[in-house]
């Protein structure tokens, strides 16, 4: 059989069904476009292209790193997020479309604001608080995280979407050493249970960064400490929009409202589970 960009494709997804991969089909597009240097519409103009053997050995070691339940993202270095591609590496948490549900309810309080300060709490690759910037041209923020590493990777994915002019990055745990007041703060914390990261899928317990998972014992440590210092850096009429995990939104609103914050709203993702809780001071 000839190696012609289909049939590579449809070979490729059905070994990677067999392994239990959901994504297969899309899994295999996606690493054949890489191996080959084609874009979406190249492997739909041209089906039966046959690729020279330096690139079909190239395409099935990448096939065989996603047998191995080593996410796409990780393999070609890249993860889509809100439109946007952002540079991950195993330094920092592999953005998800759930987190997408917090951009959603965050976009809207900044538009059309100026100034518009935020302040990203644990910024990772930085996707949240880069992603919100290009929505919002007028905004200004800090992002925090104790990684150096992260910080590093934070800044690329800013340079590369034209933001950095307006992003400060500070190594640092939470709040530790900032100062000032936020219009709004945002934070996607570990929130898995010590216990539970085993459980894990592969893709996600065998490549995510083991301190971007790990929310102690009963998955609220990060919460717990961002709760106990959120309030001096809250503006007036202000907000805090945290993601949290499935099941966790009644015990994460009693710690915020434990310490004076007022639940305002509840997101849902796409599954139906409820993703993020907005939090401001009272009036």
């Amino acid at each position: 059989m000839p190696d012609t960009v289909a049939s590579l494709i449809r070979r490729a997804a059905a070994q990677l069904s067999l392994r239990g991969i959901e994504t297969a089909a899309l899994d295999a597009r996606l690493l054949l476009q890489s191996s080959a240097g084609m874009g979406h519409a190249d492997v739909v103009a041209e089906p039966d292209l046959i690729l020279a053997s330096p690139t079909v050995n190239a395409f099935w070691s990448l096939v065989e790193r996603r047998c191995a339940f080593e996410p796409v993202s990780r393999i070609l270095g890249t993860r889509e997020f809100y439109g946007r591609a952002f540079h991950v590496t195993p330094e920092v948490l592999d953005p998800r479309a759930d987190t997408e549900t917090l951009i959603t309810a965050a976009v809207p309080l900044g538009r059309g604001k100026s100034p518009f300060r935020i302040l990203d709490l644990g910024t990772g690759s930085g996707a949240l608080a880069v992603t919100l910037l290009a929505e919002l041209p007028e905004a200004s923020a800090v992002a925090t995280d104790v990684s150096e590493p992260a910080i590093a990777i934070a800044k690329a994915n800013a340079e590369a979407l034209h933001v950095s002019e307006r992003l400060a990055l500070v190594k640092t745990s939470w709040f530790a050493g900032l100062s000032g007041r936020f219009d709004l703060i945002v934070s996607n914390p570990p929130y898995i249970p010590t216990a539970d990261i085993s459980d894990l899928s592969p893709d996600v317990r065998d490549y995510d960064p083991r301190g971007a998972l790990d929310g102690g014992a009963d998955g609220l440590h990060a919460y717990r400490q961002i709760a106990a210092g959120v309030a001096g850096f809250l503006a007036a009429e202000s907000h805090i929009l945290l993601e949290i995990g499935a099941g966790q939104e009644l015990a994460v609103q009693g710690l915020f409202e434990a310490r004076g914050l007022v639940l305002k709203q509840q997101f849902r993702d796409l599954g139906g589970h409820i993703r993020v809780l907005s939090f401001n001071l009272p009036r």
